[in-house]
Order: structure tokens, then sequence, then C-alpha cells
């Protein structure tokens, strides 16, 4: 039992450096390079276990000396490769014009496996040793591993996530500690290693790593991308950090600069200037202005708002009930507090958020303990369903900077709160009357803009409204504004938009009755391409024919595939494959396909992995066949059922780091129970009821959603971890149980499978986010369900006479 405590502890250890790299690598880069952390893990578990198969010898030598220097290969590495990412930072704007940065990329790729390989060869060590306790192993490492999740998102808010790398080195030493004890399950071998260091120095280097943490030394804090918001705004001369948090799905800062100026939808005819603004990031990116308020003047003397797109609404709805989502510094409210409105309902899931705008107290105006303003602590998407109160005017704040489309860099972001059962929700919230408020980035040609008008379309219909007679849209210089009633807009409110829009110098895009000749007066394009679009899209007799011919992907996303940011088309591949490495942006440009090339070298790696051993030792007489599929097939079910779970997830819960940890959680904690209790349950059966399961999954998420959605947080984790348990307790059995098999006709092989597993994983991983772009959630599930069918067909290969040249242990 110690050495399973110890195995326990190595796995928390490295699944809580797993998770909390995913955080680190989406500050210090950008969101969509943190799911290389999953795959670069799960290649390391692959190679460990081609490792244990080159080399059985290893297996039959000193556990305790192997696992000992195992766990302190996870310590040194998993500090060590950190610092490496600091010291030799990664530029991925760089890599096309610099062979360089290409070699820094495989060089972290790598660094960063290695802790992953020890804490793998050390689970393979133990299941090779004694494979006829496989399921207790197993189980320790998924139990394990669940509490590293847990861990991944509590320590942040507590040591930040550099200090979250040093306490996952601590654990691993403690693991280090437990295998060295003299009542080990494995003490027979103790007498033959003497450790060169002492134990009590062991734990004291254990204790020091722990306050390094606490104390947070600033040699290892992350190194920000040069071309994050944050970045940007420190070059100023007078930038001064104010204000920095974690918790555990974000840093927060805020910068102080005389030159952060942000005034988003501004018309041309706009004589106000903005007043001194602070400037606030997430993950040091998508920077929103706090605003000044003088004090003793108040919000209604902000005359620079009247100058806004979002200013319309209230223009429209004087002394409104508003409610803003998401407004992070607060902009929106403000704008709305300047506008007249008498209640403002400021949602924000991120209390770090809340807490930054409130620590400028007075400065900003005192924005967020203003009376008329009542604070939610909630993820948007969750108060509309959520709230029983009906608003006059529903605004969707814009959270992210204008960012290039082409290339699908920014496609791998799920956004649940742009998506038409959202849109629906926000549109359910409405007074009759009332005013849904969005607004997009310009960019041609047009794509985010549409894309949001698209879902505009698509929600009122679905609510058996005219999108013709409900629907406005307007554009400044740099964004769209667009308007969706609930009801159709009066003869009255059209003329005071246009009464609005001219003397601000905002185009008309669509408004009920709009002519040809009233658009592109302003900021004039060489073709009316906005106007065309939404008038397009909305006179279309065949919409899905209009949505196949537009040249970027705007068809309206859904919860089953919510990738807002993803407009690529195959008929845009060689447009940006011509403009790779002359844009500055990631990869040169190329974001889409760079996915595509990791899913080429990760075949390519998980090939060599499973042949290699292969190739070295020969393995004839044995089912090597039936392992590779059943093993293959396992590793490649168990991602297409988890990553889908984490991202449909994502909207139950609220933030990709709460869903990261609750369904890692839920699953590896299930999974190492089903692991114990594997033996006493057919295997066929297991394998029939997964599928069966999966496939039920599909259906009854988004109905378990719906019905739920509304309740508290804290219920919500519960009802997520109990819908969970039943495929975790499941997907738990098939592993040990192919190994007890493989341990009764072909032990050779249980090292292989191993390898074989994690190297099939590591595809899994990229797969199943390009076929949830391609093809939605729903599809990975079923590709996931697809896979256990087909390991319950190739486990029965297995099941032959033990081959005479098979060595025993």
């Amino acid at each position: 039992m110690i050495t399973y405590a110890g195995l326990f502890l190595l796995s928390a250890a490295t699944l809580a450096l797993e998770v909390n790299l995913t955080r680190v690598f989406s500050v210090a880069q950008f969101y969509h390079f943190a799911f290389m952390i999953v795959s670069l893990a799960l290649l390391g578990f692959g190679a460990s276990g081609t490792f244990l198969t080159l080399f059985p010898r290893l297996e039959g030598r000193d556990p305790v000396r192997a696992l000992v220097l195992l766990s302190w290969g996870f310590v040194l590495t998993a500090i060590g490769s950190y610092a490496l990412t600091l010291y030799v930072p990664f530029d991925s704007f760089r890599i096309a014009h610099d062979w360089r940065q290409g070699a820094v990329l495989v060089l972290h790729y790598v660094a960063l496996a290695i802790p992953f390989f020890c804490s793998g060869t050390a689970v393979g060590l133990l299941l090779a040793a004694q494979p006829e306790r496989a399921n207790r192993a197993y189980a320790a490492n998924l139990t394990g591993s669940a509490a590293g999740c847990l861990l991944a998102v509590v320590a942040p808010s507590l040591v930040g996530s550099e200090g979250t790398v040093l306490l996952s080195a601590a654990l691993g030493i403690l693991a280090a500690l437990i295998f060295q004890h003299p009542v080990s399950s494995i003490q027979r071998y103790a007498s033959r290693f003497t450790f060169h260091v002492s134990r009590i120095t062991q734990a004291a280097f254990a204790l020091a790593l722990i306050l390094a943490a606490l104390w947070s030394p600033s040699f290892l804090a992350i190194q920000l991308s040069p071309y994050k918001n944050l970045s940007y705004a420190l070059l100023y001369p007078d930038a001064e950090l104010i204000f920095q948090r974690w918790n555990g799905f974000s840093r927060v800062d805020v910068v102080r600069s005389k030159s952060i100026r942000s005034l988003p939808g501004r018309g041309f005819r706009c004589p106000g200037q903005p007043p001194l603004q602070l400037g606030l990031t997430v993950d040091g990116d998508d920077l929103s202005p706090i605003s000044h308020v003088s004090p003793g003047f108040g919000f209604m003397t902000l005359d620079f708002t009247d100058c806004l797109l979002t200013a319309l609404p209230y223009q429209l709805r004087p002394g409104t009930h508003a409610l803003v989502l998401e407004p992070r510094g607060g902009f929106d409210v403000l704008v709305a507090l300047a506008e007249g409105a008498q209640e403002v309902t400021a949602v924000e899931a991120n209390p770090l958020i809340i807490e930054a705008v409130r620590a400028q107290g007075e400065w900003a105006g005192g924005l967020y303990d203003d009376p008329r303003v009542t604070v939610v602590v909630e993820e948007g998407r969750a108060y509309a369903r959520l709230a029983r109160e009906r608003y006059d005017v529903v605004l969707l704040s814009l959270t992210t900077p204008q960012r290039p489309v082409t290339s699908g860099a920014y496609s791998l972001a799920e956004d649940y709160r742009y998506t038409v059962q959202a849109f629906a929700d926000y549109l359910a919230r409405l007074d009759e009357g009332g005013l849904l408020v969005v607004t997009r980035w310009l960019q041609v040609p047009p794509s985010e803009a549409i894309r949001a008008f698209a879902l505009a379309v698509e929600a009122v219909e679905r609510a058996g409204g005219d999108p013709k007679a409900s629907v406005v849209a307007l554009r400044s210089y740099q964004q769209m504004l667009i308007l969706t009633r609930r009801g159709a807009f009066t003869e009255g409110e059209l003329e005071a938009i246009r009464a609005f829009a001219a003397p601000r110098a905002f185009d008309l895009v669509y408004l009920p009755g709009v002519r040809p000749d009233e658009v592109n007066h302003y900021n004039v394009l060489p073709e009316p391409e906005y106007y065309r679009a939404c008038a397009g899209l909305l006179e279309a007799e065949d919409r899905d024919a209009w949505y196949r011919a537009y040249p970027f992907d705007v068809e309206p996303p859904d919860d089953d595939r919510p990738f807002f940011g993803h407009f690529f088309k195959w008929r845009q591949a060689l447009e940006v494959l011509a403009m790779a490495g002359h844009t500055w942006q990631p990869f040169g440009g190329a974001g889409y396909f760079v996915l595509l090339a990791l899913l080429a070298l990760a075949v390519i790696a998980a090939g060599a992995l499973i042949l290699l051993p292969l190739a070295v030792h020969g393995r004839g007489g044995e089912p090597l066949g039936a392992t590779l599929g059943y093993f293959a097939l396992l590793g490649l079910g168990y991602l297409c059922v988890e990553i889908p779970l984490l991202q449909r997830f994502i909207l139950f819960l609220g933030h990709p780091a709460y869903a990261m940890a609750t369904v890692l959680f839920a699953l590896l904690l299930f999974s190492g129970l089903g692991s114990l209790i594997s033996r006493r349950v057919p295997l066929w059966l297991v394998l029939i009821l997964l599928p069966v399961l999966v496939g039920g999954y599909t259906l009854g998420l988004p109905a378990l959603f719906e019905a739920t959605l509304a309740v508290p947080l804290g219920v919500r984790l519960i009802v997520a971890v109990v819908a969970l348990a039943p495929p975790g307790l499941l997907m738990g059995m098939p592993f040990p149980k192919g190994l007890a098999l493989l341990e009764r006709r072909a032990p050779a092989l249980v090292t292989w499978a191993w390898g074989v597993n994690g190297a099939a994983s590591v595809v899994a991983s990229i797969l199943a986010a390009l076929l949830a772009l391609s093809f939605g959630l729903s599809a990975v599930l079923t590709v996931g369900a697809l896979c256990y069918i087909g390991a319950w067909v190739t486990v029965v290969a297995i099941r032959v006479p033990r081959s005479p040249s098979s060595p025993r242990r």
C-alpha cells in the first residue's frame, strides 16, 4: 500500500503540473497554445512504455532505486523545463522568418515532455513489476491524478502559477520519500540500494520548494509574449503595474499609463476626448479600459459617451433597466450610466476583475459600488438562464481585441456566449420591445460581424420573429453594432436611428427598408460589402447555400460547435499558404495548418514509439495486432470522450479551467475506482455498455444543461461530478482488464501496451480538437463510442494460448 501511496502522490504532482502548464501557456503565449501541453504530456507517457519495452531488464532490477530516481527526475525536469521556457523563449510570430524559433519550439516540446516521461515510466514499471495487481497501480495513478486536478485549481490562488510548478515538484519529492519507506510492498529490494542523499535532506529540499512557492521568486516569473496587450502597454515610458492577482483560472493585471486610451466604436465627428484610463488585462491580453471619473462630477457629465455606437440603445430606451454581460473593466457600464440608465446589472464571471476595478475606488467613480449598479459574479450565459427579471437593454460586451481571422490561428477557443442557443437566452431576458446589443470588429472581407448578424437572425427566427423587421446594423470605422429588437422596429425608432447615425458619421449597414444609396457614406469602402452581406443573408431563399458560397465560414455556431472564431474554409487553403510567412501573425499566418502539421507529426511520433520495440526485439508468435488494436483504440476512445466532455462542460461551468479541472477530476477519480473493481465485471459487458452510454450522453447532456444551467455554480459542480461518474467508472476498466489478459497470455507485451496506449492518446488529443472544429463535439463523442466498439471486437483476438516463446515473470 505504501508503494501505491507514492504513486498516488507522483501522479497528483504530474497532473497538477500538466493542468498548471496549460495556464502558464495561456498567460505566456495564447490560449490556443495550451492544448500543446496535453499532447506533450501524453507523448511523455507513450515514450515511457517504449523505453521500458526496449530495456526490459529495468523491470527486474531494483524497483526502489528506479522509482526514487524517476521521482527525482520528475522534480528536476519539471523545474528545469519550466525555467527553460522562461530563459529560452519561443516567438510564434517569428517562426516563419527565423528557423531558430522552430528549433526552440522543438526544444520546449521535448524538454516539457521529460517530466511526464519520468512519471509515466514509474507507472509502467509498477504495472510490469506486478501485473497481477495492475488494477491497483492503475487506480492509484488515476485517483492521484484526480487529486492533482484539484491542486491545480486551488494552488494558483495562493501561490500563482509559478508557485504551483514548485508545489508540484515538492509533491514529487514526497513521492520519492514514500517509495523509500521500509514497509513498502517492494521492500525486499530496499537492502540492495543505499541512497546517497538522506531522507532528511530530501525532506528539507521539499520544504524549501514549498517556501519558495509562497515567496514567488522573481526569476521564475512568467515571461509574457511581446505581442500580448499587457506587453505592449508596459512599453510606455510611464507604464506601471499597479495590480496583479491569480485565481484558479486567470491572472488579472492593471497597468497605469497616461498613454492608454480606448474609445471603441467612436464616430468620425466626435470632438470629445477620452478620459484618463487604466488598462485591465486577463492572462496578459484583451485589454479593457478602466476610465477615470472626476470626483464630484459623476457619470452624467461624461460627454464623450454620446459619440459611441453603444450610446444608441440608451437613446432609444431612455431611463433604461440594462443588463451588461461580462463588462470587464466596466466601460459599457460607464456608458450606460452616462447615457441615463436608471439601473444596470453587471454580470462578470471573474471575481478578480471586480476586485481590480473596485480597487481603483473614487478614481474610477466607484463604478461597481454605484447604487444604480448591481454586480453579479456569474457566467453571463448562466445568468441569462438563471434570472427571472426582464430588461430594456441586454448588452454583450466585446472583450476581445481585433485580430485577423483569415488563417484560423484563433479558431480553437470555445465561446459559448456566441451561439444560437445563447442568443435565444439573451432575447428571452428582454421585455417586449427590448434591445439585444452586440458589437464586433470590422474585417475585410466581412467575417466576424456577419457571423454575429447571422446569430441574431437565427435567434429571432427561432423565437418566431421576423429578422427583416427586428434587426438593425450600423458601423463605425472599426466596429459594427447589431441591435436585435424583441418585436419589429417602429417607424419612429428607425428614424431615430438614422438621426443618431448621420451627425456622428456612422454608416447604416442594415435596417428595415434601407435603400442602397443610404449606405457606405462616411467610412467609405470600395464596395458596400457589409450591406450586401447582411441583405444577401436575409434575402437568401436557400440560406445554407448562401453560407456555403460565402468566402468564410460565417454559419451561426451552436452549442455543439461553439467556435465563433473559426472562419476557415478549405477553399482558402491556397490563399492562406501563399500568405504564410508574409503576415505578422502566430506561425506566420498558417495557424490552422499548424494543427494539421502537428497531427501529422503526432502520427509519425506515435508510429515510431509503437514500432521501434518491434524493430529492435521482434515479437513473433504473440498477439501483436490485437494488442496494438485494443490498446490504441482505448487510448483514442478515452481522449475522444474526455476532450469533447471537457469542451461541453465549459458552457455548464463557465470557464475552461473549471471545466478542465472538474472533468479531469471526475473522470480520473471514477476511472480509478473502476480500475479497482474491474476484476469483478466482465470485459464484454463494459465494452458494450460504454458505447451505449457515450452515445446517450451525446443526446442527454444538452438536456441536462438545459434543465440545470440556471442553478448556482456549486450545485452545477456537484451535478457535473455525478453526471461524469458513470462513464468514468466504465472507462477505467478496459485498460487493467486488458493488461490482465496480457499477463496471462503474453506478459512481455505489458509495457508495450502501456506505450501503445500513450502514443495513441497523443494522436487523439489533436485529432479530437480538429474533429470538433470541423464536425462538432457530438461527432467526436461518436468517434469515441466507435473506438470502444472496435476494442470489443479486437480483444477477442488477444484470447489465444500463451506462446511458448513468451517469457514468464
